[in-house]
């Protein structure tokens, strides 16, 4: 957690994420990389930065099907407030719409209601457990499967809400995540489509590379966060 802290103070510092008198929706899915955040987080304003608030909200994609009481008894456990959202988004987009490529549009509908719930509940910020691994999948993804040169940024503001989107783990590296993953309480996707993505299959092209070019991850990652390091038409 040492490891995790302080890249995440580097680049709340570098990129102004946490300002004081924040009030920062957590939005907590039950995986691992959502439940560091929190963690992180929640360690990040007691002993490094006091001075914004914390609440974590689940979107509920499963109209009531999944147990998130482990996720209940680690926010009373952290002392942050938890908020669950109900939705039927698997129904809309598995059994009603039938989507062949069904991420898009179950991604679009949970960022929609987890930014519409911290704003009614008093946030100006909302943040997303996207690792640095992210970024670089999120990269080739656009490069290989859209033909273009797109990934995360580690704040984006939406004026259409005046909610502001941070990624406070963008430059932690996903095993630093795993290693301290036998410690939090996570849930089970049952998502049908799990480890069947484009996603897993960026994973795939990522590890060749990684294979026959060592440090490519690495070169990857500075190349896109490094604001000289490029030379595009």
């Amino acid at each position: 957690m040492r490891k995790i802290l302080s890249l995440m103070r580097k680049i709340c510092e570098e990129e102004n994420l946490i300002l004081k008198g924040d009030k920062i929706a957590v939005g907590l899915s039950g995986g691992k990389d959502s439940l560091a955040l929190l963690k992180a987080l929640n360690e990040y304003r007691k002993f490094i930065f006091p001075y914004f608030d914390l609440i974590a909200i689940t979107v509920d994609l499963t109209s009531g099907k999944t147990d998130f009481s482990p996720l209940k008894r680690y926010c009373e456990n952290l002392g942050v407030e938890y908020e669950i959202v109900p939705s039927n988004v698997f129904e809309i987009v598995f059994d009603i719409r039938k989507e062949k490529n069904p991420c898009s549009l179950c991604a679009n509908l949970r960022r929609g209601i987890l930014n519409s719930k911290a704003k009614e509940l008093g946030c100006n910020k909302v943040a997303l457990g996207h690792h640095r691994d992210d970024l670089i999948e999120t990269f080739i993804l656009s490069l290989f499967f859209e033909g273009r040169l797109s990934t995360f940024k580690p704040k984006t503001y939406l004026s259409k809400t005046d909610l502001t989107v941070i990624r406070p783990l963008l430059y932690v590296e996903e095993k630093s995540i795993i290693n301290i993953s036998k410690d939090l309480p996570i849930v089970h996707n049952i998502c049908p489509v799990d480890k069947k993505t484009e996603r897993e299959r960026a994973k795939t092209v990522l590890e060749y590379l990684e294979k026959n070019y060592p440090d490519c991850k690495e070169k990857l990652f500075s190349a896109i966060i490094h604001k000289e390091r490029y030379n595009l038409f």
